[in-house]
């Protein structure tokens, strides 16, 4: 299944719109602190310098998400079936994710097999050129989603949930090190190393909230409007899950 592009209607438009972007986590951990850095620009800025048309600001994006408490009882990795050929064309998830996100396309071999290509990693900025040393990391992760809501969703759904291409940054390849160090973590108790990296994952994370009405709790809240405390050119247009 080839993942659509960026920029689709049809798809979460995310946009970091500031000439420098440099949030300081919401706990003030110094070890996710860093000097300003750039941020990128994935989509035109609308009249005045605002959102697009149709777009909401991160903070009117936070607002909208449900609110809610989380619930782990009964969480297992299991309930989410991932990794799915869900278009049989040979390439399961992983390797789909792969593929669209290669700055370098790889080869593919017999059953989806690939060798070769090139990867850049969001979280850390880290060049990767050997695919066994990515993870494809939700960006909500199963554990997380569960909490907010999916314990209530039917096989078939979590399972689309798991296997979400159609939104490009639902899914992305990272260091195996940053997933990991991630874990099942949110906002409130992670982000990423690179401090140009917040404004986008932050913008990612209500997105993916919003396009499958999971429910954040007071502290990912209060985490999330702290980032777009600083990030103000940061745009977000979700469409929900089928």
């Amino acid at each position: 299944m080839t993942r659509r592009p960026l920029f689709p209607l049809a798809a979460i438009l995310l946009a970091v719109l500031l000439a420098a972007c440099n949030p300081q986590t919401a706990n003030d951990d110094p070890k996710q602190s860093a000097a300003p850095a750039p941020a990128t620009s994935a989509a035109p800025s609308g009249a005045g310098g605002g959102p697009p048309e149709g777009a909401l600001s991160l903070t009117e994006a936070i607002a909208k998400i449900p609110k809610g408490v989380e619930k782990r009882d009964g969480y297992e990795r299991d309930s989410f079936k991932h990794w799915t050929d869900e278009d049989e064309d040979g390439c399961p998830t992983r390797a789909e994710v792969l593929i669209e996100e290669a700055t370098t396309k790889p080869e593919q071999g017999e059953r989806c097999t690939l060798t070769g290509g090139a990867w850049t990693s969001s979280y850390d900025g880290v060049e990767v050129t050997d695919a066994k040393r990515l993870d494809i990391d939700h960006m909500v992760p199963l554990a997380e989603a569960w909490d907010s809501g999916a314990h209530a969703w039917s096989d078939k759904r979590r399972q689309a949930y798991a296997n979400d291409l159609t939104a490009p940054r639902s899914l992305i390849a990272v260091t195996a090190k940053t997933n990991r160090s991630k874990g099942d973590k949110d906002p409130a108790d992670w982000l990423p190393p690179a401090a140009d990296a917040h404004c986008t994952y932050a913008a990612d994370w209500t997105a993916t909230k919003l396009r499958w009405q999971l429910n954040a709790d007071e502290a990912e809240r209060t985490a999330l409007l702290n980032l777009a405390g600083h990030c103000p050119g940061t745009a977000v247009e979700d469409e929900p899950a089928p």
